[in-house]
Formats: structure tokens, C-alpha cells, sequence
């Protein structure tokens, strides 16, 4: 038989995902075996895997990639959001390919192993977008056996028995816990990173489950940044003497963080020092101004996603990654919707009239991502420079 005329067989399916409805996908497992469930999101985003992996904002999803070509620029621990990967697994058009990129210093299939992380590769992702787009986020099981047996009635039961993120606090498994500084600044070509020098603005960051880059972007805009864990009291905070309080990222449901993190953010806001907000912190900045959070259909994955400033009519492409969203009909007088997607017109931003104090859903400091938002985090150095003056 000619080379033209043989009949390629497929690879025995070693990988199973289960929806709760008992829809069923095979492909072929990398990365650690075993089983987990999670939620399931799709990210849109062209570039980052790695980036989006180690978000601490993933905790409790299993992430599909859109783009198919994934494992191509290989791993390099410069690229971790925080220390090991957060997401529980993910999903991928094609089998992860071999790295080719000068800064890679492994790969990612060796990487995921080693960090107990499962994927599964061969499937068709526009389908499982399509489902979850039309379905909303479902929950999932997904199992790696290298020998292909899969009990499919047991995984199913598997993915109906999670309990979902709605009323879920993650933030209190994934923050510090303890206290630290930060002085290391954003990558630049050719020095890597460095680190920030000289007297600069006194900034407490309440971790809810902050990425890296959120902090290098502090540091390079000139702030002295202190790190809290997301339990931190309002006394404790303000005993640091703040220029300023940043309240970042972080997963699970903005109103169960809010039971212990909507008192904290109250306290500081009567201190009338400026307050910047991102993702997570901006849902429970919200919360404390008196307005309520939603759980989204889908939500936003991706780095791609057009925001317009209503005020000023300028529109951001902006890295995104939420699941809840700020019920903007819920918003108190003297709270100012700035924001709002142009996907769906959802809140994508909002400020306290005649205070400095804002905050905005998606990621300014990108990673991945455009990074036409990064202003945001000049504007809260200017809103410090201001009172200090």
C-alpha cells in the first residue's frame, strides 16, 4: 500500500471530559493523571498560557483555550503569575507542541506534570465553546488514565456532585499568609526585571489572590508596596500609615470574600486616602459602596475585550477574567459607572464622585494582554501626589 493510500488511525482516547448533563469528550491526556472537576470557561487570549494557568483568579476552573496552538513557547518561571499553576486543568485543540522561544526553559506538558495539573488535547474546542457560551459555565470533570478506562458513570457524578463558585470564598485559600514587601518592577528588554530604588509612595495591596504583574506595575509607577493577606482588618491597614490601599484580583464569589473583606474596605474608605481596585477588588469595592454582584453566564476569559470610558468616549482593548460581574442598576447616587463592555454592556468600571477612589473589572497591568490600560495605575499615583500635596 502506497504511503498516499494508508488510513491513519486516531489515538486511543486517554483522556475523558464530562459535562454534568452527561455530554462526554475523549482526547488524548499530558500533564498528571488522575481526575478533578471545576468549572469550565473558555480564554480567547492568542498568547499567556502560562500566565493564565498560574492567575490565582482561576482557582476552581478548568480552562479551554480558543487558540490552538499551545505549549509553543515553552515555560519559563519569569511568566508565573504566582508560584505553581492555579487552574485545575485545561483543554486544547491540538496536542501541546515543542517550545520555540529563546527565554523557554521547559515544557509544558513536563511543567503541568509536575505541578499535578491535568489536560486534555484533541478536542473540538468550537464546540465546547459553543456549549458554554449557549449553556453558561458547566460543571465539569475531567480524568487523564493512560490506559484509555474511563468509569464514565462515576465522572459524571463526579462533575454534578461540585458545588460550583457561587458562594464560594477561594480568596482565603490563595492569598499570602503573611505579610510582605515587593520592589521588583516590570520585564524590560534587556534587563529582565529589576528593582525598584528610592523613596516612593506607601501603597498596601490587600491580596485576594494578586498576580505578579499587578505588583511590578505598582513598583514601576513608583510606589513603596506593602502586601497583606485578604483577611486583613481595616485597623491593620491603616496602621501601615497607607499614601494608598490597592485591593487586587482574586476568584470565587465577590459576596462571600465580601463577609469578612466589605467591613475592611468601609474602615479605609473613611480614611479618605485614595483606593484603586481591580477584578475581584473592584466587585468588593462596590459591595462596600452599597451596590450588589451577579454570577455571569459565561464571563469574560480572554485578552481581547473592548471597553469604552463613558466619560471621555475612549475605547481599551483589555485583558479579562472574571466570572461575576458589578450589577451596574444596583450602583448607590454619588457612585459613578466610568466603563462598560462592548461584548455585552456589562460594568466594567466605577468611581466615588469627588474622592479618588476607582476601580475597573478587567487588567490594566495585562500578562497576558494589550496594555492600553496601564495608565490606570499612573492615575493612582496621581491621585496620592495630590492629597500628599
Amino acid at each position: 500500500m502506497s504511503a498516499a493510500a494508508q488510513i491513519l488511525t486516531p489515538p486511543t482516547p486517554t483522556a475523558c471530559l464530562a459535562l454534568a448533563d452527561g455530554t462526554l469528550f475523549f482526547g488524548v491526556g499530558f500533564g498528571a493523571t488522575g481526575a478533578v472537576e471545576a468549572e469550565l470557561c473558555f480564554n480567547t487570549a492568542m498568547t499567556g498560557y502560562q500566565e493564565i494557568m498560574t492567575d490565582p483568579s482561576y482557582a476552581g476552573q478548568i480552562v479551554t483555550f480558543t487558540f490552538p496552538h499551545i505549549g509553543n513557547t515553552g515555560i519559563t518561571p519569569e511568566d508565573d503569575e504566582t508560584g505553581n499553576p492555579v487552574a485545575e486543568g485545561i483543554v486544547v485543540k491540538w496536542d501541546p507542541t515543542e517550545p520555540s522561544n529563546w527565554r523557554a526553559t521547559g515544557d509544558l506538558v513536563a511543567w503541568m506534570k509536575a505541578n499535578k495539573r491535568i489536560g486534555i488535547g484533541g478536542l473540538d474546542t468550537r464546540r465546547l465553546t459553543r456549549a458554554i457560551r449557549q449553556q453558561g459555565a458547566p460543571h465539569v470533570a475531567i480524568e487523564h488514565n493512560p490506559d484509555g478506562i474511563f468509569d464514565i458513570e462515576a465522572l459524571v457524578a463526579k462533575a454534578r456532585a461540585f458545588q460550583g463558585l457561587e458562594g464560594l470564598d477561594l480568596a482565603i485559600k490563595v492569598t499570602c499568609a503573611q505579610s510582605y514587601t515587593w520592589d521588583e518592577m516590570k520585564w524590560a528588554w534587556p534587563e529582565s526585571y529589576t528593582k525598584r530604588t528610592g523613596k516612593g509612595y506607601k501603597v498596601v495591596a490587600v491580596d485576594f489572590g494578586a498576580k505578579r504583574n499587578i505588583l511590578r506595575s505598582l513598583a514601576s509607577a513608583g510606589c513603596d508596596v506593602t502586601v497583606l493577606p485578604a483577611t486583613a482588618t481595616g485597623d491593620e491597614i491603616l496602621s501601615h500609615n497607607p499614601d494608598g490601599v490597592f485591593l487586587s484580583n482574586g476568584p470565587g464569589d465577590p459576596a462571600a470574600t465580601g463577609e469578612y473583606a466589605v467591613p475592611m474596605i468601609k474602615q479605609v474608605l473613611t480614611a479618605d486616602i485614595p483606593v484603586f481596585g481591580i477584578c475581584l477588588g473592584h466587585q468588593m469595592l462596590a459591595l462596600a459602596l452599597g451596590a450588589q454582584t451577579i454570577k455571569m453566564n459565561h464571563g469574560h476569559h480572554g485578552a481581547n475585550h473592548p471597553v469604552k470610558d463613558v466619560e471621555t468616549g475612549k475605547v481599551e482593548i483589555t485583558s479579562m477574567n472574571h466570572g461575576f460581574t458589578v450589577d451596574a442598576q444596583t450602583l448607590p447616587k454619588g457612585i459613578i459607572e466610568t466603563r462598560v463592555s462592548l461584548f455585552d454592556g456589562s460594568n466594567c468600571g466605577i468611581r466615588v464622585d469627588g474622592k479618588p477612589v476607582f476601580s475597573v473589572q478587567y487588567h490594566p497591568e495585562a500578562s497576558p494582554g494589550p496594555q492600553d490600560s496601564s495608565f490606570l495605575f499612573d492615575q493612582f499615583v496621581a491621585d496620592m501626589a495630590k492629597r500628599a500635596n
